[in-house]
Parts: C-alpha cells; structure tokens; sequence
C-alpha cells in the first residue's frame, strides 16, 4: 500500500461507527464514506451517485455480470446471450458460466489473436446474428496475464449500435493506464484497491446511471439498492486515496516503471535468446512481462526463482493454489510447450533497478536447473 492510503486507512481503524446509522458516530462515518466516493469518482471521471462500494474486483465482476445479466433478461426473456471474451479473468468466466449452468444463459466466448485482442469482427458477427438476444457484453481492460490492452472504446461503439450495455474488468488497469468512466462510454466498470497500492478487500463497480442491475447479495439495501452489507469505512478511505495517488502519480510513474519492464525483457532476452515475450509490444500494461522458456516447467521456474527472493506467477493468482494451463495463452495459440514454460512478472510503484538487477542474476540459473529438471523428466 502506498504509505498515504496506510495513513489514511489506519486513522480510521480506530473509529467506530457505522455509516448506516443515524447518530453521531454512523453520520461521521457516512460522511468519511460519501467524501470517499466523491474523490473517487471524480479521480476517475465518474459521478460519485456511480460509484458502488464492493469488497474487491471479483465481487465488483459478479455484481456486473450476474447482476447485469438478471436485470436485463428479467425485462426481456430473449437476452440470454452474455458475450465475453476468452481471456478474461475467471472472476468473469466463472460467472457468466455459472449462469450458462443455472440460470439459462448462453455463453459466448469471442475470440482473441495472438496478441490477446479481442476479435472485433467475431464481436460484431455474433451480435449481429441475433442482437435483440444479447444481455450483456463484457471485455476487460487490460489482461492480467499478458498485459494486453483491449480496444474497450470499438467494443462500445459495437454493442451499443444496438443498445446493449458493455461491462469491463479494469482492476489492472485503474492506475497504471488511463482510466476516465464517462469518456470511456462502457456501462459498468470494475476496480479494486489492492492493484494500485490499496488496501485488500475493498473495490468498486462503477455503474452509469439507469444502468439495469439486480442485486446478487440482500440485505440491508446498501449501495443503491444492489449491494447490501455494511460498509466498510477504512478500507473505503484506503481506497479511495489510493485510487487518486495513482491517478495522480500516473503521468510520472507508468513512464518509470514501463523504461524498467523493458530493461527487464532486454536483459532477459540477452541472457536466455529462446525467451519468448507474450502479449502486445505495444499495447500494454506498463509493468506486466509475460516471458516463456522452451524446455521449461513454469512451476519449476517459479519455485527456483523464489527460494531467490524473485516473487512471480505462472498465470493468475485467483486460481486456489492450483497450477493450471493458462487459458489466455492458451486462447492466444501459443504451443502447448510455451504455455508449460510460461511465466509472469510485475513491476510497481515500489520497483527499483535493483529488483530488476536481481531478477536477471537470478534468472538464467533458474531457466538452466529447469531444462535440466525437465530432460530429466522426459527421459524417465
């Protein structure tokens, strides 16, 4: 966490009230809340009256997907159809399958190129097909595995023709690209803290208004009617200063940590000349390298470099601990053996060259040890 969100968050810590509670201490909370939302919305060009408090991205997701999807099949029985693309996160997928599984939607899974970009005429075909059996679609701003940016603003610009609402995952992207809700023309857009220096446990589903949604947790009717609990106040302070330090800081820092991805990529590509780099060269996060080493097991990888103090992944961290191919490379066409041989590595607000100095001491035993472990395997 970025150290004026911990100060931020931490003063609040000791206070109790909650902000659903008329006397005095639940009306300062209410008010630590309201400030909270307005410096929110306003750091990300959004109406404060937008701007639903969840516990994260993945409640933010379901709220948008599931809701969205209730919401609009409710008042029309032909949208069942959900659009998403391969590659997103399984916060999504699991969602809009779990709706394909019990509550009699259609799942559409529209492909990517080898970059991770959504294919936009395979978008336009299937809403053009039957554009009247469309909820919702949903297409994230960035991909959290390979970086890629997606081209949010000609997904909109397509479903909405026919006035279909765009939901997307921007919980990489808030903070490390530029982010403006209003300009951005999507419906419902999904954030969470602790991407950008930010407390754990406490998001945002920014939502315009009229946007139709149904709640998918009830309760007290906190949030607009559509996501029902008690609010949490510090995490919601921590969040919203943290949301406008990295807004702020986004002109100084996406350059900084950008010029130290590619002395990364360089370096590696000096040391390992069969590394391949994922994702758009171009268009893409600042701080996401996705690297894959023929002959390599990226869990083996992974254990190497962290018994050296190189903490990385081999796809997302929402997976329960269990190694699992990458359905994003995977989805991209990337051979079987890159997938197993894929790794991920990020870089933040906290990222020196020094991490990135021991990364590249580190790396090119950890790929030798791992080839070797491998044609050991293989040849037993």
């Amino acid at each position: 966490m970025v150290p004026a969100a911990v100060d931020a968050m931490t003063a609040e810590l000791a206070i109790v009230g909650n902000p659903s509670s008329l006397h005095t201490a639940g009306r300062r909370a209410r008010r630590v809340v309201e400030e909270s939302r307005e410096q929110l919305a306003a750091s990300l060009g959004a109406r404060p009256s937008e701007v639903v408090f969840t516990s994260g991205g993945t409640e933010a997701d379901n709220l948008a997907v599931v809701g969205g999807y209730r919401a609009r099949s409710a008042a029309d029985p032909r949208r069942r159809r959900v659009l998403a693309s391969a590659v997103e996160h399984h916060a999504v997928i699991d969602s809009v399958q779990w709706l394909a599984d019990h509550a009699g939607a259609e799942a559409v899974w529209l492909p990517v190129d080898h970059l991770g970009r959504v294919d936009l005429e395979a978008l336009r075909e299937a809403i053009d097909d039957d554009p009247d059996s469309v909820a919702l679609v949903s297409v994230m701003w960035a991909n959290n595995e390979v970086g890629t940016i997606q081209p949010v603003a000609d997904v909109v610009e397509i479903a909405h023709a026919h006035g279909i609402p765009v939901h997307t995952d921007a919980v990489q992207a808030v903070g490390h690209v530029p982010v403006e809700f209003a300009t951005s023309g999507v419906d419902l857009l999904s954030l969470t803290g602790h991407k950008l220096g930010g407390p754990m446990g406490a998001g945002a589903l920014l939502a315009v208004r009229g946007a139709e949604l149904t709640a998918v947790q009830h309760g007290g009717g906190q949030e607009r009617g559509v996501r029902s609990g008690t609010l949490d106040t510090p995490a919601i302070r921590g969040l919203a200063v943290a949301v406008e330090h990295a807004v702020d800081d986004l002109p100084r820092s996406a350059p900084r940590i950008a010029a130290l991805r590619d002395r990364l990529v360089a370096g590696v590509q000096s040391q390992v000349p069969d590394a391949v780099v994922h994702g758009d060269p171009v268009g893409r996060l600042p701080g996401n390298v996705n690297l894959a080493f023929p002959g390599c097991e990226g869990d083996s990888l992974l254990y190497l470099l962290d018994a050296q103090g190189i903490e990385c992944s081999t796809g997302s961290a929402c997976q329960a601990g269990v190694p699992q191919p990458s359905h994003v490379l995977l989805a991209m066409g990337v051979p079987d053996e890159l997938v197993r041989g894929a790794l991920r590595l990020t870089l933040g607000h906290t990222s020196t060259d020094a991490d990135v100095d021991a990364a590249l001491a580190a790396l090119p035993a950890a790929v030798e040890r791992a080839r070797g472990a491998g044609l050991a395997s293989r040849a037993g």
